[in-house]
């Protein structure tokens, strides 16, 4: 891959222009401003422009969305200190295709390298490799950990499946279908990531059901601070080659991490309840989604809680979205509630509209059934 590298620091970058050299790509390596950064585009010509220690406000990032703009074959990523939420979302509406805190070390952006050229040259998923699903709700209490942990339960009747509670300040998936407490966490297992294998992973998740595993959140806020998007990137390089399905519960934030799952997923389910502020949240968040360049058949909205009888039908809510279709699970708010109180899954009830619509929802994810035994058979040969 052609890349420039623009940065004010030019003995910091040198390593990281020797790394990138050593994997055979073409590296420019410019001392420079952000305002110089359309003059390296055009006389360089470059496929990642890679931004190395420049402080950026709302110009800059203007400047970045012209530029990106016309040059739209071209990938910024960005390396800098600065990590807020609204500096993120900015970004990505500007066009930038990822933001690595400072310092950066040569692994953490040859990985992001490595995704975006996966990306540009678009590579399939390997055959055999597990689905990841990832929820996320557009606005608090929309249900969408409720949906993530029972659409894994019915997976489950037909497949492999690991959950991931990547909500990881205020997680708590595994006990909506769980009583137990986990013995270990995500944090645990990243903690000593030299063991990670498909056996530790296994390990450290909480078995829910003879298909179903719950990798859960850390215990402690302070845990989850080391957990960074890289070690992310490694599990699931790992769990998708085990498992039939990762499902992914995400919380409303969109940092370094959540985009690193959400980049990685098959498919992104954000859920919302039909209420105004939820799909203006929800407008929002495609426009996220669009900015990141996920293409639309990536991305599927789900309505839940939703009443046929109620204010605003699915209709108004494609035609304030703008998306084709939209999926309901109906509302059933008592029996459900009832069941994440208990702690039980609401699969037991098979007579509830909800299970109903996650049953039709599990099938519709579900390969044909000669590739559902082609990638059991293929595991078990592996695991031999």
């Amino acid at each position: 891959m052609k890349i420039a590298v623009i940065t004010p620091h030019k003995d910091a970058s040198q390593r990281l222009v020797e790394a990138l050299r050593a994997q055979a790509h073409q590296v420019v390596l410019v001392m420079g401003e952000p305002g110089q950064l359309a003059s390296v585009a055009e006389q360089h010509r470059p496929e990642l422009l890679l931004v190395d220690g420049l402080d950026f406000g709302p110009a800059e990032l203007a400047g970045v969305e012209q530029l990106s703009a016309r040059h739209p074959d071209m990938a910024v990523v960005l390396i800098c200190a600065a990590q807020s939420a609204e500096f993120l979302v900015q970004a990505m509406r500007a066009g930038v295709r990822e933001v690595l805190p400072a310092p950066a070390n040569a692994e953490a952006v040859l990985a992001a390298i490595a995704r975006i050229e996966s990306r540009l040259k678009g590579r399939a998923a390997p055959q055999g490799a597990g689905k990841v699903l990832a929820f996320l709700p557009c606005k608090g209490g929309s249900g969408a950990t409720f949906l993530a942990t029972h659409l894994g339960l019915h997976l489950a009747e037909h497949a492999s499946v690991l959950l991931i509670d990547l909500n990881l300040q205020f997680g708590d998936a595994l006990s909506f279908v769980h009583r137990g407490k986990p013995a270990s966490t995500l944090a645990d297992l990243v903690s000593d990531m030299r063991r990670l294998d498909a056996s530790f992973l296994s390990a450290s998740a909480v078995q829910v059901g003879p298909n179903f595993q719950i990798l859960a959140a850390p215990d402690e806020v302070s845990q989850a601070m080391e957990i960074t998007p890289e070690h992310i990137d490694q599990i699931l390089t790992l769990a998708v080659a085990h498992y039939d399905f990762v499902v992914l519960d995400l919380g409303r934030a969109l940092d370094t991490l959540s985009i690193k799952a959400l980049d990685r997923a098959d498919r992104i389910f954000p859920v919302l309840v039909t209420s105004l502020p939820a799909i203006r949240h929800a407008k929002k968040l495609l426009g996220v989604f669009k900015s990141l360049g996920y293409p639309a058949d990536k991305v599927e909205l789900m309505v839940n809680r939703f009443e046929k009888r109620g204010d605003i039908s699915v209709d108004e809510i494609s035609r304030l979205l703008g998306v084709p279709t939209v999926r309901t699970v109906p509302n059933a708010f008592k029996e459900v509630n009832d069941a994440i109180n208990e702690g039980v899954a609401l699969a037991a009830s098979r007579v509830s509209p909800v299970t109903k619509s996650l049953t039709d929802f599990a099938v519709s994810l579900l390969p044909p059934v000669e590739e559902v035994r082609g990638s059991l058979l293929g595991r078990l040969f592996r695991r031999a």
